[in-house]
């Protein structure tokens, strides 16, 4: 072979892989993202895509000046590949420490977990995991933490392509597989849809999670990127994204999420048309209202307090007065007139509260009533808190059952505390109906919603 083919030879994969790096982000006005889609960080319904990372890189894009376009990867090695390659300008949610990219401050340190079945006795220290079979996302360090065991602890790792840590819980809740290894928050998250996956055992070392830059403005995109990150942690910016997405999740225990995901399967099909009439006459995603009802009565359209509130919405005599309701215990009227009641709720929340924070903030004036609502809000201000947003509002409102508290507030005493607690609850069962229910497919799609 002649000299000039030897180096053409050498030279063609670095000439490939410069042509397939990306422009910079002014060239277009894009951030290119890489991320891979999970229910902890980027998930997609429809034209609908919400999570954790898919706002906070939004929000970093909008600092710039610039649009993010995401590019989903299929597993953690595409991420990567995507990465180094520099065929996009950052790469979300990357483990810390591939010495061919730069990263930004880490943004969240997550620990790694072996996770059971809850009926089946499990391992208990790490010696026990010789000789066992736990599988893992193909490409996940995950497979390198459990690779990295002594070799008395060291167990088979099966590496399982094209999937995430939420299908792996699903495989072990099905008996498809007896162990796996997931990171901490997407077994907080995937808890509330497979409560019968159960934590067994933590594996040492805890992993950093930050953004990683590839391409040619890697380290002029890494220095704005960590401006940007520590900005977001002062300000709050931070916080609010960890509450929105994570703030609800373990408030119902794993029986609880049980229970609901039965209930959902034998009491809900005789009630959904009801709640899809409702989202057709008040936008409102059905889901959410469904949400609201199993909080409210646990879909029993005969539900009595020892208040005389009733129903399947659980309305009080003057709300359905109100509503011109004519049986609190006809399901479809009342789910109606429950959902009509809320649309009116979030629009008397001021315009300056941005979804979804209208929405819960909304729903806890169904509970608490607008006068005390409009009373909460009053005192954040002097509490120095936000009355705009939710994770603000939270702090405030359990403040209502206090007398130095309310006896400054015409509205008088209320069990704010309770209210938080049934926003929360109905966060969490929305998500599990957003996993396993269909939207609406109606000629009035659901225009509010969480997401």
């Amino acid at each position: 072979m002649s000299m000039l083919l030897r180096l053409l030879c050498c030279l063609l994969p670095l000439w490939l892989s410069a042509c397939g790096r990306i422009d910079p982000p002014e060239a277009d006005g894009r951030l290119v993202v890489a991320i891979r889609e999970a229910p902890a960080f980027f998930q997609s319904e429809g034209d609908s895509v919400s999570g954790f990372e898919h706002d906070l890189v939004t929000a970093f894009a909008h600092s710039l000046g610039l649009k993010a376009h995401f590019i989903k990867a299929a597993d953690p090695y595409e991420l990567n590949d995507l990465a180094v390659a520099g065929r996009v300008h950052l790469a979300a949610s990357m483990p810390i420490g591939n010495s061919h990219l730069q990263y930004s401050i880490p943004i969240r340190t997550v620990g790694q977990w072996i996770v059971g079945h809850s009926d089946v006795l499990g391992p208990e220290t790490l010696d026990d995991l010789a000789g066992q079979t736990v599988e893992v996302p193909a490409g996940s360090p995950l497979a390198d933490s459990l690779r990295g065991l002594n070799e008395k602890s060291r167990p088979t790792v099966v590496e399982v392509p094209g999937v995430n840590e939420m299908d792996l819980l699903e495989r072990v809740t099905a008996h498809k597989a007896e162990l796996a290894a997931v990171h901490d928050i997407h077994f907080d998250v995937g808890v509330n849809f497979y409560p019968e996956a159960s934590p067994l055992l933590q594996l040492p070392g805890k992993l950093e999670l930050g953004w990683a830059f590839g391409g040619k403005d890697a380290e002029r995109l890494r220095e704005k990127a960590d401006a940007f990150i520590a900005a977001a942690r002062a300000d709050g910016t931070l916080a609010r994204l960890q509450d929105r997405y994570f703030g609800h999740i373990k408030r119902i225990n794993s029986a609880g999420i049980a229970r609901f995901i039965d209930d959902a399967k034998t009491r809900l099909p005789q009630w959904r048309r009801h709640f899809h009439a409702a989202q057709d006459l008040t936008g409102i995603d059905w889901r959410l209202i469904a949400a609201l009802a199993y909080q409210e009565s646990k879909w029993d359209p005969l539900a009595t307090s020892y208040t005389n509130v009733r129903g399947m919405m659980m309305l009080t005599e003057d709300t359905a007065d109100y509503l011109r309701v004519r049986n609190r215990l006809d399901a479809g009227e009342s789910i109606r007139a429950g959902a009509r009641y809320l649309a009116e709720l979030v629009e008397q929340v001021p315009v300056t509260a941005g979804y979804p924070d209208r929405l819960w903030l909304a729903l806890s004036a169904y509970n608490l009533g607008m006068g005390h609502f409009r009373g909460a809000r009053a005192m954040a201000a002097k509490f120095k808190r936000d009355p705009d947003v939710w994770y603000e509002m939270k702090q405030v409102l359990p403040q209502l059952a206090r007398p130095e508290v309310y006896a400054r507030l015409k509205s008088g005493p209320a069990r704010g505390g309770e209210a938080v607690i049934m926003v929360e609850n109905i966060r969490s069962y929305y998500d599990v109906l957003c996993r396993f229910e269909a939207p609406h497919a109606s000629a009035y799609p659901a225009s509010i919603r969480p997401r």
